[in-house]
């Protein structure tokens, strides 16, 4: 079953940020992952919301999205991202 992850982030230091963004496509294929989406400017439809970017990221199952979450590869990029931007990243499970 296919899993999903939303990031919606606000980015407080640009540079270290992109720095993440330039090492993480290798890493993310390497794990089946794929980027969905990823936008600076979404349209807001309702609510609140207080980030900068929000990310969409789907994995072919769960397993695969905890092997490239924890994985020494993403582990090494992710301090930049933590670092760098605070928000949530949440998982949800598809259909089918």
């Amino acid at each position: 079953m296919p899993v999903y992850v939303i990031a919606q982030l606000k980015i407080g230091d640009r540079a270290r940020y992109q720095r993440y963004v330039d090492a993480f496509m290798p890493v993310l294929a390497a794990h089946g992952g794929r980027l969905l989406a990823a936008d600076d400017a979404p349209a807001r439809e309702e609510g609140d919301w207080p980030y900068d970017k929000v990310i969409l990221l789907s994995f072919p199952d769960e397993a695969a999205f905890r092997a490239w979450a924890g994985s020494s590869d993403y582990r090494r990029i992710a301090q930049d991202r933590l670092a760098a931007t605070t928000g949530p990243v949440i998982m949800a499970h598809g259909f089918g």
